[in-house]
């Protein structure tokens, strides 16, 4: 007999950022779905699902609401660093918990949040790895004015000194802006090897399609190659032809091509990796999270989360854009999470980043 348990949603359905929370909303679903199927697991799902519209101030009322007004106390859902903050103090007033299913840009651990993709050792600092040695040292950034565009370039920043490189730009733009010209202009003249691209949604879209002008011009038919630890399958249809060539990194692509990408399947695994914690554990649901996964020892399931810090344990792909599909470069095996980038100097998989010199 299973027991049936409310969990909340609180994903956009329109705004800026749609195709992101789109993708996600539909994986939240799926493994809605899946679970309530499995009859292995004695848990059932019930949706309570609310609509932030993508406005930044409804995040938070919308949140309490869910803890306040229903019986769930796990919920999935936030796209932007900026709303799953926003969230974070209703969570520790009603003793929530949010299964945060996009990448991030680390430096944050909430005994409040399941932070179930990558952060930066997972995704920005393999990409870099792999992108100063292959395409060149001249790098630039681009980011979405707030907390995601500024940790990724500060980060990037370092990683590029340290491998004495050159940082010739780092703009940022407002959320939604498409208004490039000035960026547009300054990598014309700059004519970096590649460019970190930290925007979201719709100013990414604008940003792609005024490069791609920008490469058909003489003297631009190579470089000017892209990267992304945001961009993924579920973001091709509107970005059109325009992000061919594009690398991004992150924990999982579609192995057939297909549009969900890993914002579809992080939320879909999110589901079932809290019906597997708990399965076979009756009030459960209210447990600190911390607790419910250092205590999944002895329920036979090995948690996803590391309950020092809370993230994932994921690999890391790099993977081009080619007609459509992301195509794999390389694969670094699952790594544990390193939220504020302890370990950040390392020496890398391919090569060490300091050196004896004389």
């Amino acid at each position: 007999m299973k027991r049936t348990l409310d969990i909340g949603v609180l994903l956009s359905r329109s705004g800026m950022y749609a195709a992101l929370a789109y993708a996600s909303r539909l994986g939240v679903l799926q493994g809605v779905a899946e679970v309530n199927a499995d009859r292995t697991l004695d848990v059932a799902f019930r949706v309570v699902e609310r609509d932030p519209e993508g406005r930044l101030d409804r995040y938070a009322p919308l949140c309490r609401e869910i803890l306040r007004d229903s019986q769930a106390r796990h919920i999935f859902g936030c796209i932007t660093s900026a709303s799953r903050k926003e969230v974070i103090p209703e969570l520790e007033r009603f003793g929530g918990v949010l299964w945060y299913p996009v990448p991030y840009e680390g430096f944050e651990a909430s005994e409040h949040v399941a932070y179930m993709h990558a952060c930066p050792n997972q995704h920005l600092i393999p990409l870099l790895d792999w992108a100063l040695p292959s395409l060149g040292k001249r790098a630039y950034f681009v980011g979405s004015n707030y907390i995601w565009g500024w940790e990724m370039a500060r980060i990037a920043r370092e990683r590029v000194a340290a491998a004495a490189g050159d940082v010739l730009g780092d703009r940022y733009i407002a959320v939604g802006d498409t208004d490039l010209d000035h960026i547009i202009q300054e990598i014309r003249a700059l004519k970096p090897n590649f460019i970190l691209n930290s925007l979201v949604g719709d100013s990414s879209y604008a940003f792609l399609a005024r490069l791609a002008e920008l490469k058909r011009e003489a003297g631009f038919e190579s470089g000017l190659t892209v990267l992304s630890c945001n961009f993924t399958e579920c973001e091709v249809e509107s970005a059109g032809r325009a992000a061919e060539g594009l690398v991004s990194a992150g924990p999982w692509f579609e192995p057939e091509g297909g549009s969900g990408g890993s914002f579809h399947e992080i939320a879909r695994q999110s589901v079932h990796e809290l019906a597997k914690l708990l399965h076979g554990r009756p009030g459960a649901d209210v447990l600190p999270l911390s607790e419910l996964v250092q205590s999944a020892a002895g329920s036979g399931h090995t948690p996803r989360l590391d309950p020092t810090n809370l993230h994932a344990r994921q690999p890391a792909i790099i993977a081009r854009l080619l007609n459509g599909r992301f195509h794999e470069i390389k694969r670094l095996p699952p790594l544990a999470a390193d939220p504020y980038l302890t370990r950040q100097f390392e020496a890398s998989h391919d090569h060490p980043l300091l050196k004896v010199v004389s």
